[in-house]
């Protein structure tokens, strides 16, 4: 299954309690068609002290979201855009912003 968004992309939340937030992609998971973003679905973590002297108790962290509730953020126009792909002559294929047309 592919992803519309990679790490380190600026991306849009759609929908739920975080909607309107824009946020870095941490990680990408393709086989679960989830991303987690920065700042965005937190969790309440409970965290098991696993060394001597470590500190437990309950930390903050991001969670996985499905990919389909974010929408990539083109970094050349700042809007908030679907990816085209376009397949240059030797091959390699290029992401296209759907409003500018500028390549990222």
């Amino acid at each position: 299954m592919s992803v519309h968004v990679k790490t380190n992309d600026t991306v849009i939340i759609l929908s739920g309690k975080d909607k309107g937030k824009k946020g870095k992609v941490l990680a990408v998971s393709p086989k679960e068609n989830k991303i987690i973003v920065e700042g965005c679905n937190m969790i309440k973590k409970h965290v098991k002290p696993r060394k001597m002297g470590d500190k437990g108790g309950i930390v903050d962290a991001e969670s996985a979201m499905y990919a389909c509730k974010a929408m990539l953020v083109c970094p050349k126009c700042g809007k908030p855009t679907r990816v085209a792909h376009k397949i240059l002559a030797d091959g390699t294929k290029e992401r296209l912003c759907k409003k500018c047309g500028e390549t990222f």
